[in-house]
């Protein structure tokens, strides 16, 4: 335990997200498992994977999916047993496949023991385990304070045993936020970590990581119309001081890494990250507004691709590494979103894979996303297990005042995270192979008659083989992987940039609209690999077209 481990193995690596309950179901009880995980590596390393991240996959309630634990040392059952898991790192690791974990740290669970106990008559050391606070007012009925929840209301909950005492919330009731300023909390998740890393996870995605520290619990008299309080708890100094410690305690003893989700985040505050060895990578949120309101989430917006490709381009330039990706668990499906999943379905899921793996960093995949799933053609919020859409379709009602349709279809047109969660489209078989036929959690999307792994894997010009052809590309490019990049033209239509390394340049163009378009003048360059088996290199790119070039 005395070496100091740091080989950013993570570099050279593609990272594919797994969303486990919907990946793959071993034993047909409709909710996919580890041992369908396992079923799958084979198809994950011919992709060319080299890295899986799990979403949650400890004890929970499920009243988030997972992303509230109860027990952080034990696998929730419907995902199968911790012997099933060292299964799945010892299969994993057969195929040099490494095991990243979900470390969801901001708030546990309010079945955790820990919460169950700190809500006891009797004052106990886990009461300063979680923020909890008096009322205020007469009778202690006003909340401490006026900060509002990421899925919308007050963060804050009146514990029924503490009359006149209230936890917060910074994401749904059941996920009562803990207190980074007892020492204590600290201990015990650096046991947490330890207790993975000894078991062989290779490292973490950590969840909402720059919100775990709250530097005040006072009001907020900003003029944010959501998340109000983000001031208070969002990149604060004792943030770093927490996860430096967690750095000097336990990870510098391992070869890991850790990748956060960081919203609302500035470039110094990355830097500093990246300086201080807290965080090896991070999410950047700037892009997802370019098809919906800042002010107002649920409303959807025409989609700008320079609005997209803008603060992407720009952040590989502010950093020196940096978490790519085009969709995950909490987005819509990107082929639906910045593409065409009609007429241009396979053009523009190969062009946005091109642009996807032609960045500098480390990408990450989401299931599905190789085969260019596509957001369902209708779907209800009230169909949904999405508890985001659930309470943000509440509090729209009784703000707007609109009808339920109008709201629905705006929910679902914007935030509802169930059109990514559908299960994984393995065949046309019933349910798309998921299972053999049970009841699944969340309903199959109808697509997968058409969009499914079997009939695109012996399929030459199928999304998932370029996705192959491309992921063997970039794994052999040290331009692709470490390469400067350099900004050329961003529009609505034509988006290009270089990529140089070593005095090698390529240059990859795309185009993200549906017709035909010139770009300057004929370019002086090699095509390299393209979405188009045919092409004249000339200064015409066909809709969506995804190319990447090597400048003579």
């Amino acid at each position: 335990m005395n070496k100091v481990f740091q080989s950013n193995d993570f570099k050279n690596r593609i990272v594919y997200q797994i969303y486990p309950a919907s990946f793959m179901d071993s034993n047909n009880d409709g909710w996919g498992d580890i041992r369908g995980i396992i079923s799958k590596l084979d198809y994950l390393k011919d992709l060319g994977i080299g890295i899986i991240w799990l979403s949650p996959i400890y004890e929970s309630p499920m009243d988030d999916m997972g992303y509230d634990i109860s027990d952080y040392k034990k696998i929730n059952h419907r995902f199968g047993t911790m012997e099933d898991f060292d299964d799945l790192i010892k299969e994993a690791n057969k195929r040099d496949i490494r095991i990243v974990m979900d470390l969801v740290i901001n708030h546990t669970s309010t079945e955790h023991e820990w919460f169950k106990k700190a809500i006891e008559p009797e004052k106990n050391k886990y009461r300063d385990y979680y923020i909890i606070e008096k009322g205020k007012g007469k009778n202690n009925k006003k909340v401490p304070n006026n900060w509002s929840s990421a899925f919308s209301g007050t963060c804050r909950k009146e514990i029924p045993s503490l009359k006149g005492m209230y936890y917060m919330h910074l994401f749904c009731d059941t996920q009562a936020d803990l207190n980074y300023k007892n020492e204590n909390v600290i201990n015990e998740i650096e046991e947490i970590i330890k207790f993975w890393l000894d078991k062989g996870v290779y490292g973490f995605r950590c969840d909402v990581i720059n919100q775990i520290y709250k530097t005040t619990l006072k009001n907020d008299y900003s003029k944010l119309l959501f998340n109000k309080g983000q001031k208070y708890y969002c990149n604060q100094k004792g943030m770093f001081d927490v996860l430096k410690k967690i750095r000097n305690d336990v990870l510098n003893h391992y070869d890991t890494f850790l990748v956060g989700e960081t919203s609302f985040l500035t470039p110094d505050i990355a830097r500093e990250f990246l300086k201080t060895n807290t965080l090896d990578m991070f999410f950047e949120f700037d892009h997802i507004w370019c098809d919906k309101s800042k002010f107002i989430p649920i409303l959807k917006t025409k989609f700008k691709a320079k609005k997209l490709a803008k603060p992407i381009l720009n952040w590989q330039n502010q950093v020196d590494w940096i978490a790519n990706y085009l969709e995950n668990h909490d987005q819509l499906r990107s082929v639906s979103r910045y593409g065409d999943d009609k007429k241009y379905i396979n053009e523009s899921a190969k062009m946005l894979a091109t642009f996807l793996l032609s960045l500098r960093g480390t990408p990450f995949i989401y299931q599905g996303e190789e085969i260019g799933i596509k957001n369902f053609e209708q779907f209800s919020s009230k169909e949904s297990d999405d508890i985001s859409a659930k309470m943000v379709f509440k509090t729209a009602k009784s703000i707007l005042h609109l009808k339920d349709e109008t709201i629905d279809k705006m929910i679902n047109e914007t935030l509802n995270r169930d059109h990514a969660r559908s299960p994984m489209q393995w065949n046309a078989n019933i349910n798309g192979g998921f299972n053999q036929g049970s009841k699944t959690w969340l309903k199959v999307n109808p697509s997968y008659q058409q969009i499914n792994v079997e009939n695109q894997i012996n399929d030459p010009n199928s999304i998932l083989n370029f996705y192959k052809k491309l992921i063997k590309f970039r794994n052999d490019s040290e331009i692709l992987k470490f390469g400067e990049t350099e900004t050329v033209k961003i529009s609505n239509s034509i988006v290009s940039f270089k990529r140089i390394y070593n005095d090698k340049t390529y240059l990859i163009i795309l185009n993200f609209s549906k017709k035909s378009k010139k770009y300057n003048k004929k370019c002086d360059a090699n095509l390299l690999i393209s979405n188009y088996d045919t092409f004249e290199n000339g200064n015409l790119y066909p809709p969506y077209f995804g190319g990447i070039f090597e400048v003579k």
